[in-house]
């Protein structure tokens, strides 16, 4: 910085550039403000950093909630099934249709209501014997109940012609058929019942020519189905 030109010699020297700006001092009302903005902030962060997390830690236990709770149709497997008559020369009226399925809940809170079921033996689409589930039952989660049975007398619709055609599948080495089971169920969770499915599930069965299922079709998954 350099001194102006005196004009008087008694006069002090003032000068007309700073190289240092002057210091500013803010008021203590000034700096009480600025810190209460800056808690206001970090307190506004601090709050939806907690809102984020919960509400993160609530979804999460929603989805699990979900998948737990939400309902699965019953696992139909196919185990045995069976027509002795077939290799026995015997005629339709005395063929008796023996099975042997299960059915799985695989669901871990949730059990079923079977208020109704109807197993149907069919060949060629059409149905050669029919059984109607007679005790309505409750299953537990995570269990398995077996459902078997047998058609005989009445229940045998099978008709000569069939039989006839039935027995020339078996001259040639395998007899398909059919098995479905239609079931109106209900899912119950703890207090809450659910309203009434109807549940289908077709097994395809294939028997040998001694009447007795095929190994390619014991302990098959049948394709399970609600309308």
């Amino acid at each position: 910085m350099y001194p102006t030109k005196m004009d008087n010699t008694n006069e002090l020297p003032v000068y007309a550039n700073q190289d240092h700006p002057v210091r500013r001092h803010h008021s203590a009302r000034y700096y009480a403000r600025h810190i209460k903005e800056s808690l206001t902030t970090r307190v506004s962060k601090l709050v939806c950093t907690i809102f984020l997390t919960l509400l993160s830690i609530l979804g999460i236990i929603a989805f699990i909630l979900w998948l737990g709770l939400r309902p699965h149709r019953p696992r139909i497997f196919l185990h045995d099934f069976s027509i002795p008559a077939i290799s026995q020369g015997i005629g339709p009226e005395s063929a008796q249709i023996n099975f042997n399925v299960t059915a799985r809940n695989s669901n871990q809170v949730m059990g079923i209501f079977y208020d109704a079921m109807q197993v149907t033996a069919i060949y060629q689409d059409q149905s050669i014997g029919i059984s109607q589930l007679l005790t309505p039952f409750y299953q537990l989660p995570k269990n398995t109940t077996v459902l078997a049975g047998t058609f005989s007398g009445p229940m045998v619709t099978v008709t000569g012609t069939q039989w006839q055609q039935m027995l020339d599948d078996r001259s040639r080495g395998t007899v398909v058929l059919r098995l479905e089971l239609t079931a109106r169920i209900r899912f119950k969770i703890w207090s809450w019942k659910s309203k009434h499915h109807r549940m289908h599930a077709n097994c395809p069965v294939g028997v040998g020519q001694d009447g007795m299922i095929l190994a390619g079709y014991i302990d098959k998954r049948c394709p399970e189905y609600f309308n």
